[in-house]
């Protein structure tokens, strides 16, 4: 993985108090994390790094879309992206990144490395199963639904055929209430 020079943060030479950090990010970032999920990327993200004396909070906020291929019909579609982060950076004496929402850091460092956190954020902000909303609302014309339909109306028909006739004796029990 090359490290993206954007995403270092001088913290050393910033005041005390809120300052904000904007990212376009793109295919081209996550393509440095060797992520190839993505058919085409465009999400802005906003990092506001609130500065004290003794530690830092950042707040990180995502929106933005994603194109993704459908797990069902593998049709391409935009996947609406809104993710948020909350990051507590401490002062001690080694590096310790083993909680999700505290890094500690050296005394010593003078700069933060966010990128891990942001693909992280964007990486998990995409739904498991991504299903093509005109799946969802019957609008999406497609060979491989055309085909699951197809199959979907023999198993039906053929369960059908295979029930054994006792059974619907107990049917019409529930149907009796």
């Amino acid at each position: 993985m090359m490290k993206l020079k954007e995403f270092f943060i001088p913290f050393s030479g910033l005041k005390l108090g809120k300052h904000k950090f904007e990212y376009k990010i793109e295919n081209k970032f996550f393509e440095s994390f060797d992520y190839q999920e993505f058919n085409a990327t465009l999400i802005d993200v906003e990092v506001e790094l609130n500065k004290t004396s003794t530690m830092m909070e950042l707040d990180f906020k995502a929106k933005g879309s994603v194109n993704v291929d459908c797990d069902l019909t593998r049709e391409p579609y935009d996947q609406v992206i809104l993710s948020d982060l909350q990051l507590v950076v401490k002062f001690g004496e080694e590096y310790n990144d083993e909680n999700d929402e505290i890094l500690i850091i050296p005394h010593g460092e003078y700069q933060l490395y966010i990128a891990q956190y942001v693909y992280e954020m964007l990486v998990l902000a995409v739904p498991h199963k991504r299903v093509h909303p005109g799946v969802l609302d019957g609008t999406l014309q497609s060979e491989a639904l055309d085909k699951l339909e197809e199959l979907e109306l023999k198993e039906t028909k053929e369960e059908n055929n295979n029930i054994d006739p006792r059974w619907d004796g107990l049917k019409k029990l529930l149907t009796d209430k």
